[in-house]
Protein backbone atom coordinates (compact mmCIF):
# COMPACT_ATOMS: atom_id res chain seq x y z
CA UNK A 1 0.00 0.00 0.00
CA UNK A 2 1.37 3.30 -0.64
CA UNK A 3 0.96 6.51 0.96
CA UNK A 4 -1.86 7.75 -1.12
CA UNK A 5 -3.95 4.35 -0.96
CA UNK A 6 -2.71 4.86 3.16
CA UNK A 7 -3.96 8.48 3.96
CA UNK A 8 -6.74 8.57 1.61
CA UNK A 9 -9.16 7.07 4.12
CA UNK A 10 -8.35 9.03 6.80
CA UNK A 11 -8.17 12.51 4.82
CA UNK A 12 -11.74 11.23 3.49
CA UNK A 13 -13.27 11.15 6.92
CA UNK A 14 -11.67 14.17 8.39
CA UNK A 15 -13.19 15.86 5.51
CA UNK A 16 -16.69 14.18 5.96
CA UNK A 17 -16.49 15.54 9.68
CA UNK A 18 -16.49 19.01 8.83
CA UNK A 19 -19.35 21.30 7.08
CA UNK A 20 -17.24 24.82 6.10
CA UNK A 21 -13.81 24.06 4.45
CA UNK A 22 -11.10 26.44 3.64
CA UNK A 23 -8.34 26.17 0.74
CA UNK A 24 -5.87 28.71 -0.67
CA UNK A 25 -3.80 29.48 -3.29
CA UNK A 26 0.10 29.87 -2.38
CA UNK A 27 1.71 32.91 -2.67
CA UNK A 28 2.82 33.82 -6.48
CA UNK A 29 0.72 30.81 -7.30
CA UNK A 30 0.98 28.74 -10.21
CA UNK A 31 -1.29 26.76 -12.05
CA UNK A 32 -0.92 23.50 -9.82
CA UNK A 33 -1.55 25.82 -6.27
CA UNK A 34 -4.74 27.60 -8.58
CA UNK A 35 -5.39 24.52 -10.20
CA UNK A 36 -5.35 21.76 -7.36
CA UNK A 37 -7.39 24.24 -5.42
CA UNK A 38 -10.25 24.82 -7.83
CA UNK A 39 -10.22 21.01 -8.15
CA UNK A 40 -10.27 20.30 -4.57
CA UNK A 41 -13.00 22.83 -4.35
CA UNK A 42 -15.69 21.28 -6.93
CA UNK A 43 -14.56 17.63 -5.60
CA UNK A 44 -15.38 19.02 -2.08
CA UNK A 45 -18.67 20.58 -3.22
CA UNK A 46 -19.78 17.23 -4.41
CA UNK A 47 -19.68 15.93 -0.99
CA UNK A 48 -22.22 19.32 -0.11
CA UNK A 49 -19.42 20.83 2.12
CA UNK A 50 -19.37 24.62 2.20
CA UNK A 51 -15.99 25.75 0.97
CA UNK A 52 -13.99 29.09 0.56
CA UNK A 53 -10.84 29.38 -1.47
CA UNK A 54 -8.84 32.57 -1.01
CA UNK A 55 -5.47 33.69 -3.11
CA UNK A 56 -3.63 34.46 -0.09
CA UNK A 57 -0.92 37.38 -0.91
CA UNK A 58 -1.20 37.75 -4.21
CA UNK A 59 -3.37 38.39 -7.06
CA UNK A 60 -4.27 35.38 -9.63
CA UNK A 61 -2.09 35.80 -12.64
CA UNK A 62 -4.05 37.09 -15.86
CA UNK A 63 -2.79 34.02 -18.02
CA UNK A 64 -5.22 31.49 -15.32
CA UNK A 65 -8.16 33.64 -15.77
CA UNK A 66 -9.74 31.28 -18.00
CA UNK A 67 -9.45 28.22 -15.55
CA UNK A 68 -13.14 26.95 -14.28
CA UNK A 69 -14.33 28.60 -11.37
CA UNK A 70 -11.28 31.07 -10.73
CA UNK A 71 -13.72 33.82 -10.29
CA UNK A 72 -14.59 31.96 -6.89
CA UNK A 73 -11.49 32.68 -5.56
CA UNK A 74 -11.57 35.36 -3.05
CA UNK A 75 -9.24 38.07 -2.55
CA UNK A 76 -8.76 37.54 1.00
CA UNK A 77 -5.16 36.82 2.82
CA UNK A 78 -4.88 34.75 5.67
CA UNK A 79 -4.51 37.01 8.11
CA UNK A 80 -7.44 38.65 7.26
CA UNK A 81 -9.78 35.56 8.12
CA UNK A 82 -11.86 34.43 11.45
CA UNK A 83 -10.78 30.96 11.56
CA UNK A 84 -13.65 30.12 14.05
CA UNK A 85 -16.10 30.00 10.39
CA UNK A 86 -14.16 27.31 9.37
CA UNK A 87 -13.54 23.19 10.22
CA UNK A 88 -10.62 22.51 8.31
CA UNK A 89 -7.62 23.68 6.17
CA UNK A 90 -6.72 21.92 3.50
CA UNK A 91 -3.27 23.14 2.42
CA UNK A 92 -2.25 22.14 -0.68
CA UNK A 93 1.21 22.83 -2.94
CA UNK A 94 2.82 24.31 0.06
CA UNK A 95 6.51 23.08 1.01
CA UNK A 96 6.52 25.29 4.66
CA UNK A 97 3.40 27.41 6.06
CA UNK A 98 5.40 30.24 4.78
CA UNK A 99 3.31 28.81 2.01
CA UNK A 100 0.35 29.84 3.30
CA UNK A 101 1.18 33.52 3.45
CA UNK A 102 4.78 35.29 3.79
CA UNK A 103 3.21 38.15 5.67
CA UNK A 104 4.19 36.36 8.74
CA UNK A 105 5.02 33.45 10.72
CA UNK A 106 1.88 31.15 11.07
CA UNK A 107 2.50 29.26 14.08
CA UNK A 108 1.18 25.42 14.11
CA UNK A 109 -1.43 23.87 15.48
CA UNK A 110 -3.62 25.75 13.88
CA UNK A 111 -6.82 26.01 16.34
CA UNK A 112 -8.86 24.29 13.50
CA UNK A 113 -8.05 20.83 11.71
CA UNK A 114 -4.96 20.54 9.40
CA UNK A 115 -4.17 18.81 6.46
CA UNK A 116 -1.34 18.76 3.98
CA UNK A 117 -1.52 17.39 0.24
CA UNK A 118 2.13 18.20 -1.15
CA UNK A 119 4.73 16.93 -3.49
CA UNK A 120 7.56 19.16 -2.33
CA UNK A 121 10.33 16.98 -0.76
CA UNK A 122 11.02 19.87 1.26
CA UNK A 123 7.64 19.69 3.21
CA UNK A 124 8.62 18.99 6.88
CA UNK A 125 4.79 18.12 7.56
CA UNK A 126 3.70 20.48 9.91
CA UNK A 127 -0.02 19.80 9.80
CA UNK A 128 -2.41 17.36 11.55
CA UNK A 129 -2.75 14.98 9.04
CA UNK A 130 0.20 14.88 5.92
CA UNK A 131 0.28 13.42 2.62
CA UNK A 132 3.47 14.13 1.04
CA UNK A 133 4.79 12.23 -2.07
CA UNK A 134 7.40 13.89 -3.59
CA UNK A 135 8.01 11.32 -6.51
CA UNK A 136 4.70 13.33 -8.19
CA UNK A 137 5.47 15.96 -10.29
CA UNK A 138 2.55 17.70 -9.61
CA UNK A 139 -0.33 18.10 -6.66
CA UNK A 140 -2.56 18.07 -8.98
CA UNK A 141 -1.70 14.04 -9.95
CA UNK A 142 -1.75 13.50 -6.28
CA UNK A 143 -4.99 15.05 -6.46
CA UNK A 144 -6.46 13.34 -9.57
CA UNK A 145 -5.32 9.62 -7.83
CA UNK A 146 -6.83 10.63 -4.34
CA UNK A 147 -10.24 11.38 -6.47
CA UNK A 148 -10.22 8.47 -7.77
CA UNK A 149 -10.00 6.22 -4.76
CA UNK A 150 -12.72 8.18 -3.14
CA UNK A 151 -14.92 7.18 -6.11
CA UNK A 152 -15.91 10.70 -6.86
CA UNK A 153 -17.43 12.09 -10.28
CA UNK A 154 -14.77 13.65 -12.56
CA UNK A 155 -16.42 16.51 -14.57
CA UNK A 156 -15.05 18.95 -17.23
CA UNK A 157 -13.96 21.84 -14.48
CA UNK A 158 -12.18 19.22 -12.08
CA UNK A 159 -10.33 17.45 -15.07
CA UNK A 160 -9.77 21.30 -16.63
CA UNK A 161 -8.08 22.28 -13.65
CA UNK A 162 -6.11 19.16 -12.56
CA UNK A 163 -4.51 19.38 -16.38
CA UNK A 164 -3.32 22.51 -16.24
CA UNK A 165 -1.70 22.13 -12.83
CA UNK A 166 0.20 18.51 -14.26
CA UNK A 167 0.97 20.28 -17.61
CA UNK A 168 2.64 23.32 -16.01
CA UNK A 169 4.57 21.64 -13.06
CA UNK A 170 5.98 19.47 -15.40
CA UNK A 171 6.90 21.85 -17.97
CA UNK A 172 4.88 20.56 -20.12
CA UNK A 173 5.71 16.69 -19.63
CA UNK A 174 9.47 17.16 -19.59
CA UNK A 175 10.67 17.84 -16.20
CA UNK A 176 12.08 15.33 -14.07
CA UNK A 177 9.43 13.42 -12.11
CA UNK A 178 7.25 13.46 -15.30
CA UNK A 179 6.41 9.35 -15.44
CA UNK A 180 4.37 6.79 -17.50
CA UNK A 181 1.61 7.19 -15.04
CA UNK A 182 1.87 11.03 -15.78
CA UNK A 183 1.04 10.66 -18.82
CA UNK A 184 -1.73 7.97 -18.14
CA UNK A 185 -3.51 10.76 -15.97
CA UNK A 186 -3.32 13.33 -17.93
CA UNK A 187 -4.64 11.22 -21.15
CA UNK A 188 -8.14 10.15 -19.08
CA UNK A 189 -8.15 13.69 -17.78
CA UNK A 190 -8.26 15.29 -21.85
CA UNK A 191 -11.05 12.93 -22.52
CA UNK A 192 -13.32 15.72 -20.06
CA UNK A 193 -11.26 18.35 -22.00
CA UNK A 194 -10.91 17.98 -25.40
CA UNK A 195 -10.05 21.71 -25.83
CA UNK A 196 -7.00 21.48 -23.89
CA UNK A 197 -4.98 22.89 -26.69
CA UNK A 198 -6.86 25.91 -26.15
CA UNK A 199 -6.49 25.99 -22.23
CA UNK A 200 -2.76 25.78 -22.80
CA UNK A 201 -2.69 28.34 -25.79
CA UNK A 202 -4.69 30.87 -23.81
CA UNK A 203 -2.43 30.46 -20.66
CA UNK A 204 1.42 30.50 -22.35
CA UNK A 205 -0.15 33.68 -24.56
CA UNK A 206 -1.07 36.30 -22.17
CA UNK A 207 2.10 38.32 -21.47
CA UNK A 208 1.59 41.92 -21.28
CA UNK A 209 3.82 45.40 -22.20
CA UNK A 210 4.43 45.34 -18.72
CA UNK A 211 6.17 41.54 -18.51
CA UNK A 212 7.92 42.03 -21.56
CA UNK A 213 9.74 45.03 -19.93
CA UNK A 214 10.37 43.09 -16.72
CA UNK A 215 11.60 40.13 -19.03
CA UNK A 216 13.93 42.72 -21.06
CA UNK A 217 15.37 43.67 -17.04
CA UNK A 218 15.76 40.53 -16.45
CA UNK A 219 17.85 39.29 -19.33
CA UNK A 220 19.89 42.31 -18.99
CA UNK A 221 20.71 41.68 -15.54
CA UNK A 222 22.36 38.13 -15.80
CA UNK A 223 26.06 38.12 -14.03
CA UNK A 224 27.80 34.96 -13.51
CA UNK A 225 29.81 33.33 -10.75
CA UNK A 226 32.30 30.81 -9.73
CA UNK A 227 34.05 30.32 -13.14
CA UNK A 228 30.73 30.47 -15.00
CA UNK A 229 28.60 27.67 -13.11
CA UNK A 230 26.05 29.91 -11.79
CA UNK A 231 23.98 31.88 -14.12
CA UNK A 232 22.00 34.63 -11.62
CA UNK A 233 19.59 37.32 -13.17
CA UNK A 234 19.84 40.15 -10.33
CA UNK A 235 17.25 43.13 -10.50
CA UNK A 236 17.39 45.28 -7.28
CA UNK A 237 13.88 47.08 -6.06
CA UNK A 238 15.60 50.54 -7.66
CA UNK A 239 16.11 48.69 -10.96
CA UNK A 240 12.86 47.64 -10.86
CA UNK A 241 11.40 50.81 -9.34
CA UNK A 242 13.33 52.73 -12.45
CA UNK A 243 11.97 50.83 -15.05
CA UNK A 244 8.72 51.33 -13.63
CA UNK A 245 7.44 47.89 -13.39
CA UNK A 246 4.02 46.74 -11.85
CA UNK A 247 3.97 44.88 -9.23
CA UNK A 248 2.00 42.13 -10.56
CA UNK A 249 4.26 41.84 -14.20
CA UNK A 250 7.18 40.64 -11.84
CA UNK A 251 7.32 36.77 -12.53
CA UNK A 252 10.47 35.43 -11.90
CA UNK A 253 9.65 32.14 -12.51
CA UNK A 254 8.34 33.09 -16.16
CA UNK A 255 12.05 34.15 -16.67
CA UNK A 256 13.75 31.06 -15.22
CA UNK A 257 13.63 28.55 -17.57
CA UNK A 258 15.31 30.58 -20.00
CA UNK A 259 18.48 31.14 -17.87
CA UNK A 260 17.84 27.17 -17.21
CA UNK A 261 18.16 26.72 -21.00
CA UNK A 262 22.36 28.02 -21.04
CA UNK A 263 24.55 24.39 -21.42
CA UNK A 264 27.36 25.50 -19.34
CA UNK A 265 24.89 26.86 -15.99
CA UNK A 266 24.59 24.12 -13.51
CA UNK A 267 22.46 26.42 -11.05
CA UNK A 268 20.25 29.42 -11.91
CA UNK A 269 18.66 32.01 -10.11
CA UNK A 270 16.32 34.77 -10.62
CA UNK A 271 17.17 37.34 -7.81
CA UNK A 272 14.31 40.32 -7.17
CA UNK A 273 14.34 42.95 -4.70
CA UNK A 274 10.80 43.05 -3.93
CA UNK A 275 11.20 45.58 -1.64
CA UNK A 276 14.60 47.02 0.08
CA UNK A 277 15.85 44.44 1.84
CA UNK A 278 13.67 41.54 0.97
CA UNK A 279 14.66 39.47 -1.36
CA UNK A 280 13.17 36.46 -3.51
CA UNK A 281 15.22 33.68 -5.35
CA UNK A 282 13.91 31.13 -7.81
CA UNK A 283 16.48 28.48 -8.31
CA UNK A 284 16.82 26.23 -11.40
CA UNK A 285 19.21 22.91 -12.13
CA UNK A 286 18.82 21.24 -15.19
CA UNK A 287 20.16 18.32 -13.11
CA UNK A 288 18.38 17.99 -9.97
CA UNK A 289 20.88 14.83 -9.07
CA UNK A 290 23.71 16.09 -9.03
CA UNK A 291 22.53 19.40 -8.47
CA UNK A 292 19.75 19.50 -5.78
CA UNK A 293 18.45 23.19 -5.63
CA UNK A 294 16.03 22.12 -3.07
CA UNK A 295 18.81 21.49 -0.64
CA UNK A 296 20.40 24.97 -1.20
CA UNK A 297 17.12 26.74 -0.97
CA UNK A 298 16.64 24.48 2.49
CA UNK A 299 19.87 26.20 3.88
CA UNK A 300 18.23 29.37 3.32
CA UNK A 301 15.02 28.78 4.79
CA UNK A 302 12.97 28.06 1.90
CA UNK A 303 12.33 25.14 -0.54
CA UNK A 304 11.04 23.34 -2.93
CA UNK A 305 12.32 20.49 -5.76
CA UNK A 306 15.44 18.94 -6.69
CA UNK A 307 15.37 20.95 -9.46
CA UNK A 308 12.73 24.68 -9.06
CA UNK A 309 12.98 25.54 -5.58
CA UNK A 310 12.97 28.95 -4.00
CA UNK A 311 13.40 30.97 -1.17
CA UNK A 312 13.02 34.33 0.33
CA UNK A 313 16.19 36.67 2.53
CA UNK A 314 15.71 39.57 5.02
CA UNK A 315 18.73 41.46 3.80
CA UNK A 316 20.08 43.71 1.40
CA UNK A 317 20.36 42.30 -2.06
CA UNK A 318 24.02 42.09 -2.94
CA UNK A 319 24.72 40.29 0.31
CA UNK A 320 21.91 38.39 -0.90
CA UNK A 321 23.66 37.31 -3.74
CA UNK A 322 26.70 36.76 -1.58
CA UNK A 323 25.58 34.36 0.64
CA UNK A 324 23.75 32.69 -2.26
CA UNK A 325 27.31 31.65 -3.89
CA UNK A 326 29.13 31.32 -1.33
CA UNK A 327 26.47 28.37 -0.07
CA UNK A 328 26.40 27.03 -3.35
CA UNK A 329 30.25 26.56 -3.92
CA UNK A 330 30.22 24.56 -0.48
CA UNK A 331 27.32 22.48 -1.52
CA UNK A 332 28.06 21.68 -5.06
CA UNK A 333 31.57 21.79 -4.32
CA UNK A 334 32.39 24.26 -7.01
Amino acid sequence: MNEIQAKAPVILAEIQKANSILLHCHPSPDPDSVGSALAMKFTLEQMGKKVTVISSDSDIPRGFNHFPGITDIQRTNFFELDLKKFDLFIIQDSGSSGMISRFKPITFPLPIRTIVIDHHVSNPKYADINLVESSYPATAQLLFELFLIWDMEMTHDIAANLFMGIYSDTGGFKYPGTTSRTFACAGKLIEFVPEFPKLISDMENSNTPGFITFEALALNSIRTFLNGTLGFSIMSNKALADAKIPKNEIRGDAVSPILRSVENWLVTAVVIELEPGNVKISFRSKDGDMYDVSKLASMLGGGGHAAASGATLMMPIEDAVSLVVAKAKDLYNL
